[in-house]
């Protein structure tokens, strides 16, 4: 009689099929019949089989050839003026890119709640350190790598002094960003936080104040706004009595964009809890492990649609673009500056803190994420490529499902590696342009606010020129500068996102090997419930098979 799986094997290869530890061994004979010459399969047996093994792979660097091709030729036909043509051209790729979103929601709560509940608390406690030390440690050290990049290229000194500046910024006071990035950790209504996130709005108000007769109160207040408000309008005589003056409105406001922190917040929260209950928490650990397989098989179905999303997004923005020649003339030193320095922390840095960690190879660790790399690459959003991103992990690399499902959500929320570098590259391009030198305290305090703005930074296309104002009003530097890189942002943002989600999955493997240890203990909560309904799903000793996540 075969051996009865343990139930951490049932936890593990429910989601995770191709770890296979549970499958009954071959019988001898099978093995040796496998081994004759007449039977091993031919050269272009392999080939196809190789072929079919990678074909996603090899349908999306196709999408993304003809995705250039087809927009450089509607360049020669198409004006960047024609947006109807340019909208409809997009419907694809907008298709894509609704489908990735709205995975986001189910897979982020399902995968964090099931992770945190069928761990201990001690060792979910452990890989949460390990994890944001490793996430601050590699943004940091990115953020390191642009400055001594731009300091040493001096790309603000060099190339054109005309650059046709594009678009408009948007105002943020470094204040009022850190208290919306702790304010949406708490959100007051769970629902709205999966399409409203709170936001720090500023207006203004005019004030009056009428005194008819004349006191040491009133004039002291007088005098106070007065000094108070040198840009104020209006009347600020107090001869006759009256002072007008001008005075900011604080207030909490809706911004329409998913609460995405607020939701992994929670989500942390009642897993933790959900794993202290032990038995009476279990049925709802099983119902979002349910939800998270569920989900999975949906993200099957979107990724064999995905090479068709990229080759129409890739090719509108292509063709919307006014002057590309000029773009990349005028800003090429910006451009090889950050591109040098995402290259550097992709191929250098990160691999070379997987290896002091993990001794394994770190390359083949990367090839097993090019479809999640290409994706990233292909719609510019890590929040997007997150089922694509924890799929890659599980079957192509191995990780721990249970690591997968706590890393990689917190990942693509916090963890910005190239966010961060193009931030302090482009702030310290921005003075070197303008002429305005920085210090070396400056220089510290851009390395510091472009790590906590990466943090702050959703995981949307283009959400880091939104922090991008912190950084540099942190600096003093003038915020409608960033309309000097706002042209090339569309292309740097896609390299900058794919360096992102390697990070996050270098990001997994690091954490499973330093907690290898804590996860292959069974959890109480696992023990506790009946083994033919460990996970929502019977074993094969009930005569049905495992469930696996793949179509």
């Amino acid at each position: 009689m075969l051996e009865t799986p343990t139930a951490m094997e049932n936890v593990i290869h429910s989601r995770t099929p191709l770890m296979g530890t549970g499958d009954p061994p071959k019988p001898d004979h099978v093995l040796m019949m496998t081994t004759k010459p007449d039977n091993s399969p031919s050269m272009g047996n392999k080939i196809v089989k190789g072929l079919k093994a990678n074909l996603l792979i090899i349908l999306m660097i196709i999408a993304v050839i003809v995705g250039l091709g087809l927009g450089f030729g509607l360049r020669g036909v198409w004006t960047p003026y024609e947006t109807r043509k340019i909208f409809y051209l997009r419907f694809p790729g907008d298709l894509l890119m609704n489908m990735l979103k709205m995975l986001i929601l189910p897979l982020i709560v399902s995968s964090l709640i099931t992770a945190m509940g069928s761990l201990d608390t001690n060792a979910s406690g452990r890989m949460g350190l390990r994890t944001v030390v490793y996430y601050m440690t590699t943004t940091f050290s990115a953020v390191i790598l642009g400055i001594v990049l731009v300091v040493t290229i001096q790309p603000g000194h060099k190339g054109s002094k005309n650059i046709t500046k594009a678009g408009s910024p948007k105002e943020a006071e470094p204040l009022d960003a850190l208290f919306d990035l702790i304010r949406n950790c708490f959100p007051d209504n769970l629902i709205e936080s999966a399409f409203n996130k709170q936001v720090t709005s500023v207006g203004k108000k005019n004030v009056t104040l009428k005194s008819p007769s004349p006191s040491n109160i009133t004039e002291a207040v007088s005098t106070l706004a007065m000094n108070l408000t040198s840009n104020s309008t209006g009347d600020n005589s107090t001869d006759t009595g009256v002072t007008m003056f001008e005075v900011d409105t604080m207030s909490v406001t809706k911004a329409s964009g998913m609460n995405i922190l607020g939701i992994v917040v929670f989500s942390l929260f009642l897993g933790g809890v959900l794993s202290k209950m032990g038995k009476d928490g279990a049925p709802l650990v099983k119902f979002f492990e349910c939800l998270h397989v569920a989900t999975m098989k949906l993200v099957t179905l979107v990724i064999w649609y995905s090479p068709v999303g990229i080759v129409f997004l890739i090719a509108a923005k292509l063709v919307e673009m006014e002057d590309l020649d000029a773009m990349f003339e005028q800003l090429a030193y910006y451009m090889v500056t950050v591109l040098a320095g995402l290259f550097i922390h992709a191929f250098i840095v990160l691999p070379l803190i997987y290896v002091i960690f993990t001794r394994k190879n770190p390359f083949r660790f990367m090839v097993g994420m090019i479809k999640a790399i290409l994706t990233a690459w292909g719609t510019a959003s890590s929040s997007a490529t997150l089922p694509l991103t924890m799929r890659c992990l599980e079957e192509n690399n191995g990780v721990d499902p249970r690591v997968t499902m706590f890393v990689t959500p917190i990942g693509a929320t916090i963890n910005m590696d190239g966010t961060a570098l193009y931030e302090a590259v482009a702030s310290i391009f921005i003075a070197q342009y303008i002429g305005q030198t920085l210090n070396v305290g400056e220089v510290i305090i851009v390395s510091l606010t472009a790590t906590a703005a990466a943090i702050g930074a959703a995981g949307v296309p283009q959400a880091g020129l939104v922090t991008m104002t912190i950084v540099l009003t942190a600096v003093g530097l003038p915020i409608n500068e960033i309309t000097l890189i706002l042209s090339i942002d569309w292309f740097l943002d896609r390299f900058r996102t794919a360096v992102n989600v390697l990070g996050d999955a270098y990001g997994a493997g690091i954490v499973e090997h330093l907690s290898r240890n804590d996860i292959v203990k069974v959890p109480e909560v696992e023990m506790e419930v009946p083994k033919e309904q460990r996970n929502g799903f019977h074993n094969a000793e009930s005569g049905k098979e495992k469930m696996d996540t793949r179509m």
